[in-house]
């Protein structure tokens, strides 16, 4: 029982598809899995909470309060509880209150309190798929980190024929086990809402050499670049990672890797590959200054005090952001000890970015460590902050925000259109 453990909701919403979740629930429990299922009103319309109560052992709910004794269903312990939350089917209306944060029933209520990853199988007429609202709403929600198991195409309960099936439950229990065995993603190609796009990531420091065995440089570890990277290529990007020297590795296909060691050759590379790139995150630790003279020979102690001459490496940020298109997306980071958001809001605005990813020192040691705590700062004054997190977290929430950036003033070509 490969599910052994695990604990999901199962969310129904209004749709024919709902009998699919009978036997949804039967597959997930005969895995190993517990489940507890929220049905929104209409859902009861199609198949019984009876039904799904004898088939998950668990109370089905849908009200927020017992009829009978006036006990609370609580949404943030329902949120807090679950491994996964899988909406089967969603309808369009489901998941546009999704999108929208509309939150009047106890479905909604739990899957904004969910702390776990969503899963959605939409299931709805061919029409209401295609409808650029519906499309609109569905990139949203890929924004946000959510996982959609695209429709299936066949007859539909309308007598039409096309897409909008809800996925069969044996593909869904499938896809489920993929996700939790970590060996890929369980949603389709399709919807990899980056595909077709080349995207230019920055990570590690860079080396500014004093002579063949000394250098200038930082702690950066290259493990936050690295973690944004993969999330893009995860999302179906073609990602260009220019690393400064790092013991981090990166085996995605969809990554490649161009090593570089002082900030010049980092903007001879940037130079070269931001042209073509739809968007840019620059994460790298860039050295501020570099010796004016790299000695060819090892330096010598000596008895008296040695002077090292210094001068500014080039600004590839600003670099990169006075050539930038209009249609360019390019963002940076700010680590700062003081004065945070205000420095970073001039780091902001002196380099012509869309948003800036701020670090703080004050938060603890982010180069070496394994989390980080972010805030993002918008061109247009707009502010996010988010809670400490493993750094492959913190890449998909910069990731999101990059994506839902895109979604404004980019739209997906038709070859992307979901």
């Amino acid at each position: 029982m490969q599910l052994q453990g695990k604990k999901i909701m199962l969310g129904v919403t209004g749709s024919i598809a709902a009998y699919k979740s009978a036997f949804l629930t039967r597959l997930l429990v005969k895995e190993g899995a517990s489940v507890k299922v929220i049905m929104t009103p209409l859902a009861r319309e199609f198949i019984t909470p009876v039904t799904l109560a004898t088939l998950s052992c668990n109370t089905v709910l849908c009200d927020f309060f017992s009829h009978d004794d006036g006990a609370w269903n609580s949404h943030v312990e329902l949120g807090i509880w679950a491994d996964l939350f899988l909406c089967a089917p969603a309808s369009a209306n489901t998941m546009a209150r999704m999108a929208h944060g509309v939150c009047d029933n106890l479905l909604l209520t739990t899957y904004l309190s969910a702390r776990c990853p969503v899963m959605l199988a939409p299931a709805m007429d061919l029409d209401m798929w295609q409808h650029p609202a519906t499309r609109d709403n569905t990139e949203k929600l890929l924004s946000r980190g959510n996982i959609i198991l695209e429709p299936s195409t066949g007859e539909l309960a309308s007598g039409l024929s096309g897409k909008g099936r809800m996925e069969e439950p044996e593909i869904i229990l499938e896809k489920i086990k993929t996700f939790f065995a970590g060996s890929g993603d369980p949603g389709k190609s399709d919807y990899r809402p980056l595909k077709g796009r080349k995207v230019l990531v920055t990570a590690g420091p860079t080396h500014e050499p004093i002579d063949p065995v000394r250098y200038i440089g930082n702690q950066s570890s290259g493990k936050m670049g690295y973690a944004i990277a993969e999330e893009l290529a995860g999302k179906g990007a073609e990602v260009i990672l220019v690393s400064g020297p790092v013991p981090v590795l990166t085996g995605h296909p969809n990554i490649k890797l161009v090593k570089v060691k002082t900030a010049g050759e980092m903007l001879r590379e940037c130079l070269q590959w931001f042209p073509g790139c739809t968007a840019c995150i620059m994460a790298a630790a860039v050295a501020d200054y570099t010796p004016v003279i790299a000695e060819d020979r090892k330096l010598k102690r000596g008895s008296s005090n040695f002077t090292l001459e210094m001068k500014p490496t080039p600004d590839i940020l600003k670099e990169l952001g006075s050539i930038r298109s209009k249609d360019q997306v390019i963002a940076g980071f700010a680590l700062e000890s003081e004065n945070e958001k205000e420095n970073a809001r001039k780091k902001l605005k002196n380099k012509n970015l869309d948003f800036i990813v701020l670090n703080s020192l004050q938060e603890g040691d982010c180069f070496n460590s394994d989390t980080n705590k972010i805030s993002i700062i918008a061109s247009d004054g707009s502010e996010a902050d988010y809670e400490m997190k493993p750094k492959a977290a913190v890449a998909a929430d910069i990731v999101g925000y990059l994506l839902s950036l895109m979604a404004r003033i980019r739209p997906a070509e038709s070859e992307n259109a979901i």
